[in-house]
């Protein structure tokens, strides 16, 4: 009779096993056992293959990391400064404003009898994917003065003039003139070409020293790479670079009006270090992302 009415308290004879006893042993153990967790040096490479991946679509489509290896954009720009390059905006259809820095690719040799040295494969191989300094490329950056349609000149001991307006240029090296070592114009920039200058006036191969080339001075709109927007190293010279107010002075875009009153018409090495550092930022949370989703579907089981 005892063992009757022990039997009825438990609800089972000894050594039955209920399915929940087996679960709350397996939470116990924390399923270890059946189910290992995968280890961060096996996730590692997936982490590096996404940061490379997304490395090199910033770099192409976003943003390119570029360094000063010249004095031709003083004071604005120091040599060995590290600058920041919008190159998402001009897959939308936009082109170059006057007074923008921008960065383009040698129009028409203009840094021949730069020397360029011969990388080795590691090198290649890095450089494609943004990790460091392309030998290859020859890039140039300049601000823009004028663009398709204005009408420019510069007389010596005078202003820069665009449009029939003054520049007022607070940006130029302290000493230099806006033009007196190649005074030029007037003349009109054709359409789907921009006019370039350096800052530092009487350091910088511009646009008024290669008037006849093939180009005869002017940037190819489909040559400029992007805008250069931020100084992001060193640290100690971290700035925005915006449009100097000049550029926004009334009667400036009339090209019009300009035709109308008879006006008439250095390298740059790719630093590729915010693409490869974006790409890890970015990739780390997709890792993660992954790690959890494979976790969870483990202990939901």
């Amino acid at each position: 009779m005892g063992d009757v009415a022990v039997g009825a308290r438990s609800g089972r004879d000894e050594g039955e096993e209920r399915p929940d006893d087996a679960v709350e042993r397996e939470a116990e153990d924390g399923g270890a056992a059946a189910h290992p967790h995968r280890s961060f040096w096996k996730e590692l490479p997936l982490l590096i293959g996404i940061a490379l991946l997304l490395a090199l679509l910033i770099k192409t489509f976003l943003v390119q990391a570029f360094s000063i290896p010249s004095d031709s954009m003083q004071d604005t720009l120091q040599r060995g400064d590290r600058v920041l390059v919008d190159k998402l905006t001009p897959w939308f259809g936009s082109e170059p404003e006057r007074g923008e820095v921008v960065v383009f690719h040698d129009p028409a040799a203009w840094l021949s009898g730069e020397p360029t040295p011969e990388p080795n494969i590691a090198q290649k191989a890095l450089s494609w994917i943004g990790l460091m300094p392309s030998a290859e490329e020859k890039d140039l950056i300049k601000r823009t003065i004028a663009i398709g349609g204005d009408t420019i000149e510069c007389k010596k001991g005078g202003p820069v003039v665009v449009n029939g307006k003054e520049l007022d240029e607070p940006y130029i090296f302290p000493g230099n003139t806006p033009c007196d070592d190649m005074p030029f114009g007037p003349i009109t920039v054709p359409e789907g070409k921009i006019w370039v200058m350096g800052d530092h006036r009487q350091n910088s191969q511009d646009s008024r020293y290669h008037m006849q080339d093939s180009t005869k001075g002017f940037v190819p709109v489909d040559k400029v790479v992007g805008r250069a927007v931020v100084v992001a190293w060193p640290i100690t010279r971290w700035s925005t670079l915006p449009v100097p107010d000049t550029f926004d002075q009334p009667g400036i875009g009339n090209q019009a009006a300009a035709v109308a009153l008879g006006l008439g018409a250095s390298g740059l090495a790719p630093a590729g270090i915010a693409p490869a550092a974006l790409g890890l930022t970015g990739a780390v949370p997709l890792v993660m992302w992954r790690r959890r989703r494979l976790t969870s579907g483990r202990t939901d089981r």
